[in-house]
């Protein structure tokens, strides 16, 4: 025997039964709906999850797993460009900033970002630096001093 012989047993398998279909069909009455309930009903279409009333399983259980967003450290940003409204060899420091309102919370420090370009020579002292910061801060001939 080979695979291209092999036939179909007509008898193994049948046609799904589709359900709601008329007394035409030779399922009478309740066209193989069972009596009453919502599933008798037409258009009905219960959600996989739901149990009745009960509450349901992705509620009784457990989250489970760690965040740590809680404690996660933010950083206020500011860009290089925007040093630029201080004099030469000015020390830039948090505190200044904030008072000249460039940054609004400091948040968990003062991150310097390399967006802009920097005329003035100043000394920089915050929390982090980008590389790209740090680059134009060092072409502009300023000093950068982490806290």
């Amino acid at each position: 025997m080979e695979l291209h012989e092999l036939k179909k047993n007509e008898k193994a398998t049948r046609e799904r039964h589709r359900v709601g279909r008329g007394s035409g069909s030779g399922w009478g009455k309740t066209s193989g709906r069972g009596q009453k309930g919502q599933k008798a009903r037409s258009g009905a279409s219960i959600n996989p999850v739901f149990e009745g009333g009960q509450t349901p399983l992705y509620r009784r259980l457990h989250k489970r797993g760690f965040t740590n967003a809680k404690f996660k450290t933010r950083y206020a940003e500011i860009n290089v460009g925007d040093l630029n409204v201080f004099e030469n060899g000015t020390v830039v420091t948090p505190e200044l900033l904030k008072e000249k309102k460039i940054v609004k919370n400091q948040l968990d420090g003062i991150k310097v970002l390399g967006y802009g370009n920097l005329e003035k020579k100043l000394t920089v002292k915050a929390h982090r630096f980008s590389q790209g910061a740090l680059k134009k801060l060092e072409e502009s001939g300023s000093k950068t001093e982490v806290i």
